[in-house]
């Protein structure tokens, strides 16, 4: 074998990566046990475990706070995630439809619209307008929303029906928009299968999460409204005065026994002086004293009072308290921390921005600790310190902590130019974000990149070239993101945002801005931990299902081919599953039910590279070569074999991934790397291992046979295409009876397709979910899920059950069936209505996790798939008859297993819901069918180049009589593994692993019965054109039975 120096080279490389990256996920598994260990089952107590040792280093110099980010995580489906319930301010929605009208009555209605919201079941416009007349009964709403904007829709003459027509169409484009937008930036977070639903209630959207390991990370990311903004900025100098007189007012109030905002932890003299040196990566020790002065309003006489004497003071005052804290051993440091306080209660709080003893040039006014930040806005909003402000500045803190300790933010000092308060440019002139990274003084710093529309380059370039020497502050959802100083006019529209970001930080905020901007505020109104919807007692026995199967294949290979060729190829499949796994946390990938049926797929796969090539090495053995030479051609025939099937396999997958998303994703995901795994383990791994052998002479007596399956089709002579009319007519028959089927008794499909209603049930002990599942099921028709929620004893139980009804007293009976099916986990005695009164704590309609959209997207991306797989067997097997075969082949195979969803949904006594797990369990059965599809039509194609002369029909049959036993192997022992699934693991993936089991007996049947028939038809229609007769078995020429390559000889 060439070039194998670098294959062992590469293997020893990917194992260490791979161990590298599988390490994490077994520190923090042995982290997570301890705490577990710890606490007891105190969920709390074990969180606060974690936290604890969050910043120690515990592996390879990496906290443990990295090592749960580099581990591989579990979906949603096998180890549950973050559950957030954000809610869209409906009333900012509709504050804007009014053009932010001042009306004290609009205003006042709204408010008390959102207060009984939460006790009442009528629409949030609908309330608002009842309150509205309430507090004025003659009004008329158009008054309020017959805007420029709302022209075409409102007039002055609009009556109140129409305009509350018009506001609910305006906030469901608004909550429309919320959910694309949300769904964009979860989408390019990364997050493998979430689950996105609207709520019933106006506004609010269910979000979940999997494998969330930093959640503040992603309370930012679904808060953010992406609210960006360019505002021109004061100098620190400009406003200093302005600050001390501040300072001096709060402690002449203090003074006259006035009390001020709550205090935090105030900065000692030690702080200050440290912090005054503190660069943006330093860290400060936290040297501070508490106070306990509660939050009181200054009387209004002692401010006014404080206001005379500070502004007569204040020129003196700040030269030398600027003197006082710049020096290094200040005559403040003999006073008490609470003196300094009296006499300083901002700046002790603040400490000033200097540099060299002197006030910093820029925007940043100061520091303060993250505990003081609430009290200095406190201080800052009062009455009495507004006026002594100038009007148009407003202080704005930075986003990100200057130290490593995330203790100490910066205050910025922003400049409203514009009268009515909006800013110098608006965020909605940006086109396009991307994080990139720029070099300086020896080290990457993250920033992102922002395009901006012809409009706002324009804008932009007399924004900078009024601003040379000045700084220009870039605020996103209030919070100041960098405050660069413009050295030059900017043209060109393009600009930067730096501010000492992770890579995910960057990453995130380009995610922000290119997703677009909230139609209003998001914020979260419920955040709870959810279990895995598949139900932990499923995932055991799952597992153990598969670690049997993998065992019985294992010994199967063993079997049908011997001790020595079966353990290599067992050896290679453990490989090729440790490089899976190892690539996909390396990607920080997470593991879902759909990235299994890749897996899977994947294990079919490695099996069938291994079969191929020892059926090639046993054929040059029957043929009388040595063994060594046999096992290299042997491999080496099986190559393009092996190269076709996995490329168009890759190629779908790469396609899946490209324009899927959620389930369809992940699969592509864990397809391609297995794939690639597969093929360096079987090819060339396998192949270094028996050339070591040969050479120290170990293999001698190998025939890759056993007495078992030696004579075990050995040049069968079946007629394939004999029978290929009858092969037409059954998928046929079943597709037909499918489609009657669809129109008449449709799919069942799942929530993930209708939507449904979720009951949240607490109970007064712990339930295992998989229980009331069983329990619920009889009672809802099959058609429930459940999960935990929170804590042990608290449940979401889902369903679609009659979720189409109109019948207004669906809710109740539903409800009903749900106390029923769990009445024997209640008190006895428990009736129905303190069931719902004191178990049932909540219960809302949700909509589809998979919208039109998806849906949509989802069908285009396995039709595109389809489509290129075609184009690339075409290309590679120079004939069209090929790509219609490929194409046909898989296409009969999806129609007819959704073809048995429809029939027998209602006959089988397990759920065969249509839901995500089945769109992965089509997509593995199309990649196995594509495999199986292409070795046979490579045989053909290198059986028609031995013999060219010979007819198409001998020829087709032939291939495929001498890849029965590779065909055989093939989808014997991956039945087998998905048999023990089926059969050994829980009843909420057996829906799952039965469409997969379908598409493995009809994948292999298509190929053999309609796939090759096809392709033979077609080239038979073409050779007839070139007057060549082909029949069955007979040649308008003598046959050829010399190979083309020997009569070159």
């Amino acid at each position: 074998m060439q070039n194998k120096g670098f294959v062992k080279v590469f293997a020893v490389l990917l194992t260490l990566v791979c161990l590298f990256y599988l390490s994490f996920s077994f520190v923090t598994r042995y982290y997570n046990d301890k705490a577990a260990k710890y606490a007891g089952g105190d969920a709390a107590k074990e969180s606060a475990y974690i936290d604890s040792l969050s910043t120690q280093k515990v592996w390879l110099g990496y906290t443990l706070k990295q090592c749960r980010e580099m581990e591989i995580s579990l979906g949603l489906d096998l180890k549950g995630g973050m559950n957030v319930v954000l809610e869209l301010n409906v009333a900012d929605v509709i504050r804007s439809l009014s053009n932010n009208n001042q009306d004290p009555n609009f205003n006042k209605a709204l408010d008390l619209a959102y207060a009984n919201q939460a006790t009442s079941q009528t629409d949030f416009i609908d309330l608002f307008a009842q309150e509205y007349k309430k507090l004025d009964s003659g009004a008329r709403l158009s008054a309020i929303f017959s805007t420029f904007e709302l022209k075409d829709k409102i007039t002055p003459q609009s009556s109140d029906a129409q305009v509350i027509s018009v506001l609910k169409t305006e906030l469901q484009s608004a909550i429309d928009n919320s959910f694309n937008v949300l769904r964009t930036r979860i989408d390019r977070f990364g997050v493998v299968s979430p689950n996105i639903q609207r709520l019933e209630t106006a506004g609010r959207i269910l979000v979940e999460l999997p494998g969330v390991k930093e959640p503040e990370r992603v309370r930012k990311l679904l808060q953010g409204s992406a609210n960006l903004e360019f505002w021109e900025t004061y100098q620190l100098t400009e406003i200093y005065q302005n600050l001390v007189s501040v300072d001096n007012a709060l402690a002449a109030i203090v003074k006259n026994g006035g009390k001020l905002g709550a205090a935090g932890d105030s900065l000692s003299v030690a702080d200050s002086l440290a912090l005054a040196k503190l660069d943006s990566t330093a860290t400060l020790a936290d040297n501070t004293t508490a106070t306990k002065d509660k939050a009181k309003k200054a009387d209004a006489k002692d401010a006014k009072k404080a206001a005379v004497t500070t502004k007569d003071s204040a020129g003196a005052s700040a030269d030398s308290l600027l003197a006082a804290v710049g020096k290094k051993e200040p005559t403040a440091q003999t006073q008490t921390q609470a003196e300094y306080a009296k006499e300083h209660p901002l700046f002790s709080l603040l400490q000033i921005s200097q540099y060299n003893g002197q006030l910093a040039p820029g925007a940043v006014v100061g520091v303060a600790r993250v505990t003081d930040m609430a009290t200095i806005n406190d201080y800052l909003n009062m009455k009495q310190v507004k006026e002594l402000l100038p009007r148009n500045l407003s202080l704005k803190w930075g986003v990100k902590a200057i130290d490593e300790k995330e203790q100490f933010y910066e205050l910025y000092a922003i400049k409203v130019t514009n009268r009515d308060g909006s800013p110098a440019l608006g965020g909605d002139v940006v086109t396009d974000a991307n994080a990139d990274f720029v070099q300086q003084a020896g080290r990457s710093e993250q920033m992102v990149n922002m395009t901006m529309n012809a409009e706002g380059a324009k804008a932009w370039a007399r924004l900078t070239k009024d601003n040379i020497g000045k700084a220009i502050a870039i605020v996103l959802d209030g919070m100041v993101y960098s405050a660069p100083n413009v050295n030059d006019e900017i043209t060109g529209g393009r600009s930067q945002i730096t501010g000492h970001f992770t890579p995910e930080e960057a990453k995130d905020l380009a995610n922000v801005l290119k997703s677009g901007k909230m139609a209003a505020s998001v914020q979260i109104v419920q955040e709870d931990v959810v279990g895995p919807s598949l139900g932990q007692d499923s995932i055991n026995a799952g597992v153990i299902s598969f670690i049997i199967a993998l065992i019985l294949l294992m010994c199967y290979m063993c079997a049908f081919y011997g001790i020595i060729p079966g353990l290599i190829a067992d050896g290679a499949l453990v490989l090729n599953m440790f490089f899976t796994m190892g690539i996909l946390a390396s990607f920080q990938a997470v593991l879902t039910l759909p990235g299994i049926a890749g897996m899977v797929l994947t294990l079919g796969m490695a099996v069938d590279a291994n079969v191929l090539i020892y059926e090639r090495t046993k054929e040059e053995l029957r043929a009388g070569k040595s063994l060594s030479k046999a096992i290299s051609e042997g491999y080496s025939n099986a190559f393009s074999a092996i190269f076709d099937s996995n490329l168009t396999t890759i190629i779908t997958g790469v396609v899946l991934f490209y324009f899927g998303t959620g389930t369809i994703r992940g699969f592509a995901t864990t397809l391609i790397i297995g794939l690639v795994a597969s093929f360096i383990t079987a090819v060339f791994l396998t192949r270094i291992v028996y050339e070591a052998l040969l050479a120290k002479d170990k293999i001698k007596n190998v025939t890759f046979v056993t007495n078992a399956t030696k004579n075990l089709l050995v040049n069968p002579t079946l007629n394939f295409l004999g029978g290929r009319k009858v092969g037409y007519l059954i998928p046929v028959a079943i597709i037909v009876l499918g489609l009657i089927s669809f129109f008449t008794i449709g799919l069942n499909n799942g929530i993930d397709f209708t939507g449904g209603r979720n009951y949240i049930v607490r109970f007064d002990k712990t339930v295992d979910t998989e229980h009331v599942r069983n329990l619920l099921s009889t009672e809802l028709n099959g058609k429930v899920s459940v999960i935990t929620i929170g804590s042990q004893n608290q449940v979401r139980i889902s369903t679609n059950y009659k979720i189409d009804s109109t019948d207004p007293n669906v809710d109740h009976e539903i409800e009903t069936r749900v106390f029923t099916g769990v009445k024997s986990l209640l008190p006895a005695g428990t009736t129905a209505e303190q069931f719902s009164e004191n178990y049932v704590q909540s219960q809302q309609k949700v909509g589809p996790s998979m919208a039109d959209d998806i849906k949509n997207a989802a069908i285009l991306a396995v039709i595109f798939s389809m489509i290129c797989m075609a184009a690339y067997i075409m290309l590679r097997f120079r004939d069209i008859a090929f790509s219609a075969g490929a194409f046909a082949s898989v296409a009969s195979t999806t129609l007819c297993i959704i073809a048995f969803y429809t029939l027998l949904w209602k006959v089988l006594p397990f759920s065969m819901e249509v839901d995500q797990t089945f769109v992965a369990a089509i997509l593995t059965i199309i990649g196995y069918s594509i495999n199986d599809t292409v070795v046979v039509f490579d045989r053909i194609r290198e059986t028609i180049h031995l013999y060219p002369k010979r007819d198409r029909y001998q020829v087709i049959n032939d291939a495929l009589n001498s890849t029965l036993c590779r065909t055989f192997n093939t989808s014997f022992t991956t039945l087998v593994v998905v048999l023990c699934i089926f059969i050994l693991g829980g009843s909420t993936i057996r829906s799952f692993t039965f469409a997969i089991l379908l598409g493995i007996i009809i994948g292999t049947y298509s190929t053999l019965f309609v796939a090759t028939p096809i392709a033979y038809e077609i080239q038979k229609h073409k050779l007839r054109k070139k007057g060549i007769v082909v029949g069955a078995g007979i040649a308008s020429e003598q046959d050829d039975v010399t190979p083309a390559a020997e009569q070159k000889k």
